[in-house]
């Protein structure tokens, strides 16, 4: 079984018949709710459509998921058919022992096992799957029988918890400014760097860090919702995200002013000479860009010409794929609308951010020396930035709340005194609202974290980002001011 993926955009290009134009094979697919990624499955020989698979692939597209999720769980079900076709089966013939034996190859044979978090979601997609053909009346029964309580007999034993892992203070100055930054460990420059746009690196590390959003929240900001466009004053700013995150829950995120200036220094530096020389590129294919010609700022919308027609879209509501092909005309030509931008002058994606990563973690074990601070095993993830947001935010708001009260009765009193109170001013809640978490259920899992060495300082990322002597006390006071409003 070969696996492919709708993908509209290049019909245009690729497709090459008289039969049907590329235009109504894209209205088509529009008016059939047919989204870029729904996984398409054929057969190896005559590369025919597989019926009862394309059904299931149009049933994930019309559960509305993004397009990088839609081909994960395609290639879940490519993964599992791959390794059945070694057993002389296939996904529509499996067996409940090939079920249980795909689980073992996949968490204990293969060259590199997955972990339990990895396969708890190939486990929920073939129970989806195979829940679907009964449904559809496919097949009579599903392959594997069901656990106590109706479990997914698939699924990992033990549920797992959130892997939490944070930094140091001096842990994070050491990845941003060595690490990403082509410092020495002494703070001097590195001659020998051969990195490209450190500058970029270090407003990433900086916007993560102040702003506590996920990696495709804040990597995928534009411009005018950072704050860097003419005529914008400056300073921290606030911007909606709703399209970028997590189950497309919309909530503002703060970036501190200092986040902003390291994004506007990576502006003023690196990113004019990426814009200049990727203009003539951009320009050659400009019928592939969203091409902005006016950005309402105050109403937070754009508005442009888009596969030659003029659309107008709300900021917050423009997903990933949109933004990274979101452009304007500049002082060089066309350039990017998003903060960050590569070499080919357009928004960097999942394996871009991870490659900086990468050769960063390298780079800090190559120098590392008696003066450098603790290394894990495991390289850093721009999500650990997240949790480190989350664990310095609640504890500074801990201490805020409990003041200089020396008496832990008075404080538990004052803190449940009203219901009103507390949802407005517990840590926990507050930090639950500002992270986006879907239940505060999530968030109560960093408390085992919060007595950890890291949470020694009286104020929340003093020092952490920028060059200044500020202190980041004003991301808790926005965070609390903002709730004061909602209630």
């Amino acid at each position: 079984m070969d696996l492919a993926f709708v993908q509209s955009g290049l019909l245009e290009k690729y497709l090459d018949t008289d039969v049907i134009s590329a235009a109504r094979v894209t209205a088509l697919l529009e008016r059939r709710g047919i989204l870029d990624g729904t996984p398409v499955y054929l057969d190896e020989e005559t590369q025919t459509p597989i019926p009862p698979l394309c059904e299931f692939g149009r049933y994930l597209s019309t559960s509305l998921l993004d397009e990088t999720t839609l081909k994960d769980y395609g290639r879940v079900i490519g993964r599992l058919d791959d390794h059945l076709a070694g057993l002389d089966s296939d996904v529509l013939s499996a067996a409940e022992s090939d079920l249980v034996s795909y689980r073992g190859y996949r968490t204990q044979r293969q060259k590199k096992p997955v972990g339990a978090s990895v396969w708890s979601r190939e486990s929920f997609v073939l129970d989806d799957f195979y829940g679907f053909l009964v449904d559809r009346k496919i097949l009579t029964h599903r392959p594997v029988r069901l656990a106590a309580r109706g479990r997914n007999a698939l699924a990992p034993r033990v549920r797992s918890g959130m892997d939490i892992r944070h930094l140091t203070f001096e842990q994070y100055r050491y990845l941003r400014d060595v690490g990403l930054g082509g410092q020495l460990p002494n703070a001097e420059v590195d001659l020998a760097f051969r990195g490209w746009s450190p500058l970029r690196g270090r407003a990433g590390s900086d916007m993560a860090l102040g702003t506590g959003a996920r990696w495709r929240e804040w990597s995928t900001v534009l411009l005018p919702e950072i704050g860097l466009w003419p005529g914008m004053p400056g300073g921290a700013a606030e911007y909606v995200v709703q399209a970028c995150a997590k189950y497309g829950k919309a909530r503002p995120i703060y970036v501190p002013e200092d986040a902003v200036e390291s994004a506007g220094l990576f502006c003023l530096l690196e990113r004019p000479d990426i814009v200049r020389r990727a203009a003539r590129g951009l320009e050659r294919k400009a019928r592939e860009l969203f091409v902005v010609g006016e950005v309402d700022v105050a109403g937070g919308r754009v508005r442009g010409v888009l596969d030659g027609i003029v659309r107008e879209f709300e900021m917050a509501a423009m997903d990933a794929k949109l933004r990274r092909i979101t452009v304007y005309e500049g002082e060089f030509g066309l350039e990017a609308l998003s903060l960050f931008i590569c070499r080919g002058g357009l928004m960097p994606g999942a394996d871009a951010w991870k490659g900086y990563r990468h050769r960063a973690w390298t780079r800090m074990n190559e120098l590392a020396d008696g003066t450098t601070p603790h290394l894990p095993a495991r390289r850093w993830r721009w999500h650990d930035l997240r949790h480190t947001y989350a664990l310095q935010m609640l504890t500074y708001l801990e201490n805020s709340m409990d003041g200089p009260e020396p008496d832990q009765q008075a404080r538990r009193r004052r803190h449940r005194s009203y219901l009103t109170g507390h949802i407005r001013h517990n840590p926990l809640l507050i930090v639950s609202r500002r992270l986006g978490h879907a239940s505060p259920e999530t968030t109560y899992q960093y408390l085992q974290y919060t007595d950890d060495l890291i949470n020694e300082f009286e104020a929340a990322f003093a020092g952490w980002v920028g060059d200044d002597e500020a202190t980041y006390a004003e991301i808790a006071s926005h965070a609390l001011a903002s709730t004061k409003g909602a209630c």
